[in-house]
């Protein structure tokens, strides 16, 4: 299963203790399900959860059954059916519905309380929504086909505390989230804490993951331009002693050649330690740098 499956499986655990936060919630399905109208409400699903959790929904809401469930066995895509007269009038004039005048846009008189505002989100993310697997990245979308559901939508979030995008892909409207805690406390709200502590955790791994590589990367390029600085040295000792030069230094600028000669690996702090008495960064960059100044300043005599 999907991060996006599992998140709404999750979601259909969430109880819905009041009629009419089940009646918000069966709201939000059905303005982003397959069809509703003054006919017949057809919501088509592959989720198991759904299937299982809209039966005890619509019969909590309104003592009401499906006339048609998908039969025992059926997989992929499967549909429920109500197409019963009485009972899309008693829909209808839950929803406020007037000869189908709102149908593809939301009735906020029906969306008064906070817990039914909710309900009503998790229902249409249940229909309409998806969520990107945190590993891959951060995208959090509800879409439909109505414009006015869409930019209605929008204004619902905004009055619940969220802060959605909103944007047109081909021929639907889409309300979206890309910031990580953004789909953190929807999720959280809706009713998913543990995708939510999923996706946390996904974004923790991959801080931690980019400062490893970032110090690894940092290291890496440290170690080379001690390597390369060594290099340098070791070149400037070699010539010195090579003209004879090297046994004419003081004994202090001699003791730090033999040190670094024997130890070419070593950073800087490491070398200090090893001079008696211990010697500074600063002080041992110092007697290097002079040995690679006298030795070009030997070749730059010849």
């Amino acid at each position: 299963m999907s991060f996006s499956s599992d998140a709404k499986t999750e979601l259909c655990r969430a109880t819905t203790n009041r009629k009419c936060c089940a009646q918000a919630e069966i709201y939000g399905v059905l303005l982003y399900c397959n069809t509703f109208n003054q006919r017949e409400v057809r919501i088509i699903t592959e989720s198991d959860a759904l299937l299982r959790r809209l039966p005890i929904l619509f019969k909590k809401a309104f003592r009401m059954t499906f006339d048609r469930v998908p039969q025992e066995g059926e997989e992929g895509k499967r549909t429920l059916l109500i197409e019963n007269p009485e009972k899309m009038q008693i829909i209808s004039r839950c929803y406020g519905r007037d000869a189908g005048g709102l149908a593809h846009h939301i009735n906020f008189a029906v969306l008064e309380e906070r817990c039914c505002q909710i309900a009503f989100l998790r229902g249409a993310f249940l229909a309409g929504g998806s969520v990107t697997d945190p590993q891959k990245g951060y995208h959090l979308e509800i879409t439909t086909p109505h414009y006015s559901v869409s930019r209605e939508m929008l204004a619902l979030m905004a009055e619940c505390g969220f802060d959605p995008k909103g944007a047109v892909r081909k021929a639907n409207y889409i309300a979206y989230f890309k910031k990580s805690e953004y789909i953190e406390d929807l999720l959280t709200s809706l009713g998913a804490p543990i995708a939510a502590m999923e996706l946390m955790n996904a974004k923790l791994e991959k801080h931690i993951r980019g400062s490893v590589n970032r110090r690894v990367n940092c290291d890496a390029a440290n170690l080379d331009k001690v390597v390369e600085a060594a290099q340098v040295q070791l070149e400037a000792i070699r010539t010195l002693d090579k003209i004879g030069q090297l046994e004419l230094q003081p004994e202090k600028l001699r003791e730090t050649a033999r040190l670094r000669t024997a130890h070419p690996e070593y950073t800087l702090a490491q070398l200090a330690e090893l001079h008696i008495p211990v010697l500074t960064k600063s002080a041992l960059n110092h007697r290097l740098r002079k040995l690679v100044e006298l030795a070009r300043g030997t070749q730059d005599a010849t």
